[in-house]
């Protein structure tokens, strides 16, 4: 076998898995069943395969804790500081992705002693430095609500307006004129309208869209 002058760090994917549920933007964490920090949560994740991209073993660690594929997962940044894994020299490739919470089978993968969701304001003390990507994560969501259609990411096949605006209500932490951003939302013509409606309670039915292009981010600005 080659043996290389110098020595090679691990390389591992975590993946910072978000999604609106009970009216609240929602992380996916994992309790650790083994050691280093047995019992903390953490972000999913795991060592990248030797024979698989990075973005391949994200969409593999996505899909075994989530039961989910195809929907949008990002590369986010690079965490290589010495001594955040107390095993070995780790360099980590942190992802984001956002889960509509009708698409959720989440399960505990086999490292992994249990799962559950966290609101971003109940968090625990997490493992490693995953508290450092999560919020790297959640400054890069909210900032990219502002010049691109990634909150779309989190809706349904069909959805109302008032449920997509609640989503960026739920995300900004503040409320939005009602017709302005029915204005605003229709006019980048990124969504479209059916013939379906939805009926609730005494209001009057309202209209279903669907996105253009499932999937796909634009940019609108």
């Amino acid at each position: 076998m080659f043996q290389y002058d110098y020595p090679h760090p691990a390389v591992t994917v975590d993946v910072v898995i978000f999604t609106i549920r009970d009216r609240q933007l929602k992380l996916l964490l994992v309790k650790r069943a083994g050691e280093p920090y047995r019992g903390k949560w953490a972000l999913p994740g795991g060592f990248v395969h030797l024979e698989e991209s990075l973005d391949a073993g994200a969409s593999r660690e996505l899909e075994e804790e989530t039961g989910v594929s195809g929907v949008f997962l990002e590369q986010l940044y690079t965490f290589g500081k010495p001594g955040r894994d107390p095993r070995e020299r780790v360099i980590t490739v942190a992802y984001y992705a956002l889960v509509p919470s009708d698409k959720l089978q989440i399960r505990a993968a086999t490292d992994a002693e249990a799962v559950g969701w966290f609101g971003m304001d109940e968090l625990p003390e997490l493992a490693f430095d995953h508290a450092e990507i999560v919020a790297m994560a959640h400054q890069r969501l909210v900032a990219k609500l502002d010049y691109s259609t990634i909150a779309y990411q989190f809706m349904p096949e069909l959805f109302t307006l008032s449920e997509l605006q609640e989503v960026y209500e739920i995300i900004l932490r503040q409320e939005m004129d009602k017709r302005n951003f029915r204005k605003w939302v229709l006019a980048l013509e990124q969504i479209e309208e059916t013939e379906e409606e939805r009926r609730g309670g005494i209001h009057r039915p309202a209209r279903l869209y669907r996105v253009k292009h499932p999937g796909k981010v634009a940019i609108i600005k």
